[in-house]
């Protein structure tokens, strides 16, 4: 009589469900990109890239939060001087980010 050939059990995968980033750290990135594109505040755009660099680590917002803050008034005040590229809507998103932390 043979015998039945037994494959041995596999180890259930596990997925791993990456989490999504934050609101902060899209309105980062795009406050990045565009401070990069109208070439102004070139302090504040490495300090952007600095705490999005210290987020990927440690997954602390707070740096960020304060820079998208600073980059809020610097937007402001190129929206008043009615800059190309710098439009209310932007303004709103990152104060709509800003006031859900």
């Amino acid at each position: 009589m043979a015998k039945a050939i037994t494959k041995p059990a596999k180890a259930p995968v596990k997925k791993t469900v990456k989490a999504s980033a934050p609101a902060i750290v899209k309105t980062a990135e795009g406050i990045l990109s565009k401070l990069k594109a109208l070439n102004i505040e070139h302090q504040l755009q490495a300090d952007i890239a600095w705490c999005l660099g210290s987020y990927s680590h440690d997954h602390n917002p707070v740096g960020l939060y304060d820079v998208a803050s600073r980059a809020l008034k610097v937007f402001k005040a190129e929206l008043a001087k009615k800059t190309k590229g710098v439009t209310a809507k932007l303004v709103t998103d990152i104060e709509n980010t800003l006031a859900t932390k």
